[in-house]
């Protein structure tokens, strides 16, 4: 499915790509969306730049970026087609109340990167739109391992690395573009499915083998408090919590995933003055947020929490608040009919055609 999360950077763009636009060309979408769009979207947003998500070469995040133009465009095409362009809490309550008189857009950002402030926000103020941004303090204290950002900059700047994972030594040659991008697959699995404390205690350790500052490039790509409580005097943003340290909540013990949820909420409301009412799950795929997790979020007093697991809003998401799907504005697909067929949910409907099947099967 097109909306590619960090937990998922290798698929291929091109394959996606030509299974979209079959699906588009079959004139589908426009069949079925009145039975699939459901309620309407959250749109997911992580980096927003010039030149976000078109690099050449070897860029293996790009698919968490998109440029401010793609935004802009995003927003003023929503509202052409009908959607009402609400804030997260609203939306929130009329997913409660399983109707929409029409379908609504919301625009969600994880993480509080220093762009966001700089590209995005300017374009929500001229627009008039409601926005909500995600923050994990250790992020904004600029203290938080960004581990998938600080692999691919050592790759991008070494021509051989070695690293120790737990199948062993693993020496790979970083010269070409096409070698980083292997080595980037090679070691981007191992290091996700470490355990969370180990996981971060081992890009430390490989940060300090190539002399790259963990903490400096945290404090250089976000935002710190100054701007996060100037963002909350704007009354077209929303403050949402997004855990502590940004850890995936369900490799975590259920105390400590409360400690991570509850502890982000209250620095937060420290810091503003406000407590979040809304939640992001880190990484946010099935594989990082279940469940469980949905039930401790609401034990830790979110109105709503949403994920990274890729849908359109429908009726039934009305009974599980603390779990709702979001649509990926993603680097590698900033094209307005993909934003169109995924707005239709016919993508999603198939891929959960296609997933029934399967156990079936």
């Amino acid at each position: 499915m097109v909306g590619v999360s960090i937990s998922v950077p290798m698929q291929d763009p091109r394959l996606i790509q030509l299974a979209l636009n079959a699906m588009r060309l079959s004139g589908v979408p426009r069949l079925l969306a009145p039975t699939c769009r459901g309620l309407g979207a959250i749109f997911m947003l992580h980096h927003i730049f010039p030149g976000g998500g078109l690099q050449k070469g070897f860029a293996p995040n790009r698919g968490l970026e998109v440029t401010p133009e793609f935004l802009g465009a995003v927003i003023g095409h929503v509202r052409s087609q009908g959607y009402d362009v609400i804030a997260l809490g609203e939306a929130v309550e009329r997913i409660g109340r399983k109707r929409s008189d029409k379908p609504f857009a919301v625009f969600t950002i994880d993480d509080g990167y220093r762009d966001n402030l700089e590209y995005a926000v300017p374009i929500f103020r001229e627009s008039n739109t409601p926005y909500t941004i995600f923050f994990a303090p250790r992020i904004t204290d600029g203290t938080c391992e960004l581990w998938w950002r600080i692999l691919e900059e050592i790759l991008r700047r070494e021509s051989r690395i070695e690293a120790e994972l737990p199948q062993g030594k693993v020496q790979l040659g970083t010269v070409s573009d096409l070698d980083k991008a292997a080595a980037f697959k090679a070691l981007y699995w191992p290091i996700r499915h470490m355990e969370e404390h180990e996981q971060r205690r081992w890009i430390r350790r490989f940060a300090e083998q190539y002399r790259f500052d963990v903490d400096g490039y945290c404090r250089a790509v976000a935002m710190d408090w100054d701007d996060v409580r100037a963002l909350a005097q704007d009354e077209l943003c929303t403050i949402g919590a997004h855990t502590i340290h940004h850890y995936a909540v369900a490799k975590l013990e259920p105390d400590e995933v409360l400690r991570e949820m509850t502890g982000s909420a209250q620095r937060l409301e420290e810091e503003t003055g406000r407590r979040p009412q809304f939640f992001a799950y880190p990484y946010g795929d099935e594989g990082s947020a279940g469940p469980r997790d949905f039930a401790l979020a609401a034990q830790a007093g979110f109105a709503g929490a949403v994920t990274t697991a890729k849908g359109v809003i429908q009726e039934r998401h009305g009974a599980c608040l603390t779990g709702l799907p979001r649509v990926s504005l993603n680097g590698d697909y900033q094209r307005l009919d993909y934003v169109d067929l995924l707005l239709s949910g016919v993508p999603f409907a198939a891929r959960d055609l296609a997933r029934k099947l399967l156990r079936r099967g």
